[in-house]
């Protein structure tokens, strides 16, 4: 900066921009040009340049800045100071660079028209290529900081030639960047795609046509660094939970999660992941429009067979297998599928559920019976085809014959006696269930369960008390819409039913008169 701008002593400047950073609440455009017309952009510039070596100065401009920056009088002055911008991203200083790429992400946010002019700056101020720089080389908080500002900039629809090249030789291009640098370094990029095509399906498609996922099968792909293989994956996991992805993702993911799933060598953690993706990617309704019935099939087998080989371990990885059986089964077609495959998927989950050894997995697999059953479906959604229904009722039967408690009603009661944790499960369970005629008949014949459902002083928490409720309400509508209301027998449960409903899900006691206390009075 010009001399004129030095300061030989910036000991009141670091007071002030103390003050100013550390002022309590937000600051308007007001308070900003009142700072700035004591303290000009050129001279807090210039100290930061040339005093840094000043202790807490540095820090305390750059919070200084970044507070200006912010609001909307600060933002509009960024333009006249852009070439300050450009060398901060050059910076050796790390909370420079930070800063930098933050003063980029507030000029994009708050430029509300003639984004032309604005893309047309950051072309000729070179901000690009020095953004994806600080996203490679920087720490941790400069790459947050350079990924968020690329965010911003993929918002203009004229940056799309900026940040999507056509020309895979082109420096920019994400594949040749990606190329070119660390394990780190690939990692966030793959991030960089990852947020880009979260922003909208229009982005999402320039991406798959551009090839840049095929970078992500590759890293996942890579057996030789098993951290990142498992950051791929994780980046992977965070795609499917992206609203538009299923058209995309489905496309290239369901081969890769069977190799995965498949592939007894390979790391459990990376198995687990996989599994956990393949639950996720399966539960969306939308799925299945983009992918084919026998793909579906064969990775819901992988994952049998995977599970056949753990049936004996109590790991983690049965319990992610587990829990992603019962991620499908929240759909409905996921559902259906895991109930008539040959032999039915939806066994291994049936059985774990009434195993009161089983622990961990017991009560994965009580929360994915309770997904499959229809518990967070819409009501309209709980009665799958009649197949699957078949398949369901033999499955449940079948476990109970081959156990103690010999019925349906027995095994649901079993998981009612157990700790807090495992009933919350169960009565998700058998709000599912009620939905079906042979099991509303089970719970009626067993007095112990309808106790446990109508008792308000059952549950302690919050959540445990509302699903009681819940399942409470389940009972009480099934019971009233079916023929069950007609029998004399039962007239008994319709009213116990029936009050727990109209009391509400938490414990209230009941009204009493105050009456008056005779006692001996005190005496000084």
């Amino acid at each position: 900066m010009d001399e004129e701008f030095s300061l030989d002593d910036p000991t009141q400047l670091l007071e002030s921009a103390s003050d100013f950073a550390h002022h309590p609440g937000s600051l308007n455009d007001a308070a900003v040009k009142d700072f700035l017309d004591r303290f000009p952009l050129p001279v807090i510039i210039s100290a930061l340049q040339t005093k840094s070596d000043v202790p807490g100065l540095e820090n305390t401009l750059v919070a200084c800045l970044e507070r200006v920056f912010k609001t909307k009088y600060g933002a509009s002055l960024i333009p006249q100071y852009m070439t300050f911008v450009q060398v901060g991203l050059k910076a050796d200083s790390q909370i420079v660079r930070c800063l930098s790429c933050k003063t980029v992400s507030s000029f994009l946010k708050n430029f509300d028209d003639k984004s032309i002019y604005a893309i047309k700056l950051i072309i000729d101020c070179d901000i690009y290529p020095l953004l994806l720089d600080c996203l490679v080389n920087g720490d941790e908080q400069v790459a947050t900081a350079a990924i968020d500002a690329i965010k911003n900039l993929a918002q203009f629809p004229e940056a799309m030639g900026i940040i999507f090249p056509s020309n895979f030789n082109e420096a920019t291009h994400l594949g040749n960047v990606a190329s070119r640098c660390s394990s780190l370094g690939r990692v966030r990029v793959l991030s960089l795609i990852v947020k880009l095509f979260s922003i909208s399906s229009s982005i999402a498609s320039v991406i798959y046509n551009s090839n840049l996922l095929s970078l992500l099968e590759t890293e996942i792909k890579n057996s030789n660094d098993t951290l990142v293989t498992l950051s791929a994956l994780e980046l992977l996991y965070e795609l499917t939970e992206v609203q538009h992805g299923a058209q995309f993702l489905a496309r290239t993911t369901f081969q890769l999660l069977h190799s995965i799933i498949s592939n007894s060598s390979m790391e459990s953690i990376l198995r687990s992941r996989a599994l956990m993706i393949s639950g996720r990617l399966l539960s969306k309704e939308n799925i299945y429009m983009f992918v084919d019935e026998p793909s579906a099939k064969s990775l819901i087998s992988a994952i049998d067979v995977r599970l056949g080989l753990l049936d004996s371990q109590d790991t983690d990885e049965r319990e992610s297998a587990l829990e992603a059986l019962g991620g499908i089964g929240s759909s409905i077609q996921g559902a259906v599928l895991l109930l008539t495959s040959f032999p039915p998927a939806a066994r291994h989950i049936v059985h774990a559920a009434f195993d009161r050894q089983g622990g961990g997995k017991q009560l994965a697999a009580l929360h994915a019976l309770g997904n499959i059953l229809g518990e967070n479906r819409p009501e309209d959604g709980l009665i799958l085809n009649g197949d699957a229904e078949e398949s369901l009722r033999r499955l449940v039967y079948e476990v109970a014959s081959e156990s103690s408690k010999l019925t349906p009603s027995g095994l649901l009661l079993s998981v009612l006696q157990q700790a807090a944790e495992f009933r919350l499960a169960g009565y998700r369970v058998i709000t599912g269930l009620v939905a079906r005629l042979w099991c509303l008949m089970e719970i009626c014949s067993k007095l112990e369960i309808i106790n446990i459902v109508t008792d308000p002083t059952a549950e302690t928490t919050k959540i445990a008390m509302e699903a009681r409720y819940n399942c409470c309400k389940a009972i009480h509508k099934s019971f009233m819409s079916s023929k069950l209301v007609s029998d004399p027998a039962l007239s008994g449960i319709a009213g116990k039913l029936q009050e727990a409903v109209q009391r509400g899900p938490y414990l209230v006691r009941k009204h009493t008169e105050a009456t008056p206390v005779v006692m001996t009075a005190e005496r000084f």
